[in-house]
């Protein structure tokens, strides 16, 4: 990663410290609540040696004595271009447990400053336009360079659950965020090095590193139906929200409002008839999970599952049974049942999985 210019602008200017330097910079009301949460997770942290970079210089730095175990980025982070060479210059900079405060407008805040700002008649047109052309463009492949090069990517309409996302493949672990004035707040801490896949989900079909036969790693093609760089926080999500009855994360915020719909007519495991034709998948089976889910099973089920292909279809849908130990009592059932006769259990499960479907009983999770 090339991040000699990012480096220089952090390490560029600095000044002692003092006392009040960091509320120096909050006036008014509102400013104020965003100081006290940036306050308590600094007291969070023993004795942290604080660097603070504002909007008004980018190169403004109040900075500590000794090597800094906080970073205090006051900035947009849609007005920073690459955000990830941002995190990961942080990182670098950071010493292992080092605490990282910064801010972003999300998706729904732009939307509400928008709302408030415009007239009612001229909201609607100016918010699809600037989706369409601050979101959608720079995730579709044909326009991504046109419009980083128009826009060197300053402008970015980011949601929550891919600034959340991205902050974890740099190395970061969530500690708490916050919306304040139309802005999210979030502390993280470092807790690794960032990740070297370079190829996180960003397109509309995506592939999904998932375990499967013999503990083979596949990648499960599918229509994505949750904001990118969502799979880098699943572990977050569950951690704070458990599981819904159907087996999946609880009140799962990186899923897209589209998303809800596409799920409902199952238009987001078509893909996955790509995987079938390849042999990695059949029409049923256990649910291709990712190394987190597969872990979070009991060791028992681990074995059984890895002993045959995943499948388009799990077994909960056949027999229509929901919630988390639902899940997973639907596997065994199903499970228990290839050992008789693989041929006329899939055969059996299949034609089950249609009729729920059909009837509107179940729908894809």
């Amino acid at each position: 990663m090339n991040d000699t210019a990012e480096l220089q602008a952090i390490r560029s200017s600095s000044l002692k410290p003092k006392e009040d330097s960091l509320r120096s910079i909050f006036g008014n009301k509102s400013d104020a609540i965003a100081y006290a949460f940036i306050k308590e997770q600094l007291e969070q942290k023993y004795s942290p040696t604080i660097q603070i970079i504002t909007e008004a210089n980018k190169k403004h730095l109040i900075q500590g004595e000794g090597k800094s175990t906080a970073f205090v980025d006051l900035r947009l982070l849609n007005q920073i271009y690459k955000p990830n060479v941002h995190f990961q210059t942080i990182n670098k900079m950071l010493p292992e447990m080092g605490l990282f405060i910064g801010c972003v407008e999300t998706i729904s805040e732009r939307k509400n400053r928008l709302r408030t700002q415009l007239p009612k008649l001229l909201f609607k047109p100016v918010w699809v336009a600037d989706f369409m052309f601050n979101r959608v463009l720079p995730k579709v492949g044909l326009t991504r360079r046109l419009y980083s090069f128009a826009t060197k990517s300053r402008y970015h309409v980011l949601s929550k659950a891919e600034v959340l996302g991205r902050l974890s493949y740099c190395g970061f672990e969530i500690i708490d965020y916050k919306i304040i004035s139309n802005r999210l707040y979030y502390s993280v801490l470092k807790t690794g090095k960032p990740k070297t896949d370079l190829n996180p989900s960003y397109g509309i079909i995506f592939k999904m590193r998932r375990v499967s036969k013999n503990g083979k790693i596949i990648g499960v093609y599918k229509v994505r139906t949750m904001h990118p760089y969502s799979e880098y926080i699943q572990d977050y999500v569950v951690r704070i929200n458990g599981y819904n009855k159907n087996g999946k994360p609880n009140h799962d915020f990186r899923l897209t409002s589209w998303g809800k719909t596409i799920r409902r007519y199952y238009l987001d495991e078509i893909p996955q008839l790509l995987n079938v034709v390849r042999g990695e998948l059949n029409l049923v089976g256990v649910r291709p999970l990712s190394e987190f889910g597969f872990r979070a099973l009991p060791e028992a089920l681990q074995k059984e599952r890895i002993k045959y292909k995943p499948g388009c279809i799990p077994p909960n849908v056949s027999l229509g049974i929901t919630g988390f130990k639902g899940v997973i009592h639907a596997e065994r059932i199903y499970l228990n049942s290839m050992k008789n006769n693989a041929f006329l259990t899939n055969f059996r499960f299949f034609w089950m999985a249609m009729y729920n479907i059909i009837s509107r009983k179940s729908q894809s999770s």
